[in-house]
């Protein structure tokens, strides 16, 4: 299992240094609508759970991927 960090830097292409819970689309040029949808599909996969559409829309930042990971009981390395 990838970190979260770790597949966030990947889907983004950033340096996993650059990520913390404040990290969105307006802080990061390759977070387009594109990216986010591979990124919905990578943690999917990754984390093997299902997000609903309401759940994909409430997603502003690294910090609300956590709080649905963690309502999904999925297991974070970071």
């Amino acid at each position: 299992m990838k970190s979260l960090k770790g597949i966030v830097s990947k889907v983004l292409r950033i340096s996993e240094k650059r990520i913390d819970d404040s990290t969105s689309p307006a802080k990061v040029k390759t977070w387009d609508s594109l990216r986010g949808l591979l990124l919905i599909t990578e943690l999917e996969n990754n984390y093997k759970i299902k997000f609903t559409i309401k759940e994909i829309l409430s997603i502003k930042n690294v910090g609300d991927i956590k709080k649905i990971l963690k309502k999904h009981n999925a297991a974070m390395e970071d």
